[in-house]
């Protein structure tokens, strides 16, 4: 096996102790304390049901050649489309939906306990989203709280987190206002909630108001405080929807996904402030069909930054300069299928993997350490309307 230092890719430097931070946090403490990598990582991967898909999904990806392996469902659930793992207990959360008490189907957080031995996984209990259309989740970096985003609602709730891992009540909600120009920004659309390096601040991005808020979060009690300054503004019409960090922690980034562009922003930890640095297409010059974007990610090492375009059906890479966190597009990747909604990067930045929504199937990419470049590795496989890729790694 591959020691876990050399396949944090030549990480630029001053980049390699947040790239291995970022890996521990995101995934859990490696099978083995001499830093080797485990032999594969257990791979969650949420859907829409009512077609082919009847839940959560598991999956393997072996971490020498790529190849992944369709483990089984790994619980049943109504349209879990975004997951979130607990930083340090055998527990995973999603949204999707669950019954009302007019019997039909409401917003919904999912708690579910993750079996060490296999991976499966079995429900805690659900609570209310108070929102239409939950479509993002985070876990405070404590595993003390469980923030979610409404896109229906405009709004973002936080939640407790039991000593069970159950969720228990609302600590904190807060609901957007406003409009903007395009035809589907006629209100609020909260689309994603991402917790800064440290912590201390949520980031809630919406679609409806080209706004990304900014609240001071408080994990000891999972309040919510609106910041100053309390949003950063993309251009009218762009339509942020998700939004990532830099492993140093002075850049982040947002996809627009109307107006099909990446915007860079300098971040300031203590102010919890964003500053926009500028903004790059995700579309070659002469792609002229209709396209959204959908995900974002920052490779481990902190050199490429890579988007997904839902009607190119490409993922676009860019090198990030290291002194100004600046964009330089590199071109475009196809995954092989169709509506990219997301895709992950695997914790030691060897491996991407691309859910195409629409085709039904996930493929996985070698991601070239020098030039950041994407190569088809030839696995793939079906898992109906996959919409979110987790990565895991193996319980000691």
């Amino acid at each position: 096996m591959k020691a876990v230092l050399s396949t944090v890719l030549n990480a630029a430097p001053g980049l390699a102790a947040a790239a291995m931070l970022s890996l521990t946090a995101s995934t859990g403490a490696l099978a083995e304390e001499s830093g080797e990598m485990p032999p594969h990582w257990l791979v969650y991967i949420g859907t829409y049901t009512g077609g082919a898909s009847e839940g959560v999904y598991l999956l393997h990806l072996d971490t020498e050649t790529g190849a992944l392996e369709t483990v089984g469902l790994a619980a049943e659930a109504a349209n879990p489309n975004f997951l979130a793992l607990h930083p340090t207990e055998p527990r995973l959360y999603a949204v999707g939906q669950m019954p009302d008490e007019d019997g039909g189907q409401q917003g919904a957080l999912s708690a579910f306990a993750v079996d060490p031995e296999t991976g499966m996984l079995t429900l805690i209990n659900q609570q209310p989203s108070v929102g239409g259309g939950p479509c993002h989740i985070a876990v405070d970096l404590a595993g003390r709280h469980v923030m979610a985003a409404n896109y229906g609602g405009g709004s973002a709730i936080v939640r407790e987190i039991n000593e069970d891992g159950g969720l228990g009540g609302a600590t904190a909600y807060v609901e957007h206002e406003g409009s903007s120009v395009h035809s589907r920004q006629q209100a609020p659309h909260a689309h994603a909630v991402d917790l800064a390096p440290n912590g201390d601040f949520l980031f809630v991005t919406d679609l409806g108001i080209d706004q990304i808020r900014i609240y001071r979060y408080d994990s000891e009690d999972g309040s919510l405080e609106p910041n100053d300054p309390p949003y950063a503004e993309t251009a009218p019409g762009a339509g942020p929807r998700h939004f990532t960090f830099h492993p140093s922690g002075e850049y982040a980034y947002v996809i627009n996904e109307l107006d099909n562009t990446v915007t860079a922003f300098a971040y300031d930890a203590e102010a919890g402030a964003l500053e926009t640095l500028h903004t790059a297409p995700t579309l070659p010059e002469d792609f002229e069909d209709s396209n959204t974007t959908a995900e974002i990610r920052v490779h481990p090492s902190g050199r490429f930054l890579y988007g997904s375009n839902r009607g190119h059906h490409s993922i676009a890479a860019f090198a990030i300069d290291e002194d100004s966190g600046r964009l330089t597009p590199l071109g475009h990747t196809s995954t092989r299928g169709e509506t990219p909604r997301n895709f992950n990067i695997d914790p030691s930045g060897q491996f991407l993997l691309a859910a195409n929504q629409d085709t039904d199937n996930i493929t996985v990419f070698r991601i070239d350490p020098e030039t950041g470049g994407l190569e088809f590795t030839g696995s793939e496989v079906e898992i109906g309307a996959p919409v979110c890729v987790v990565f895991r790694a193996p319980f000691e």
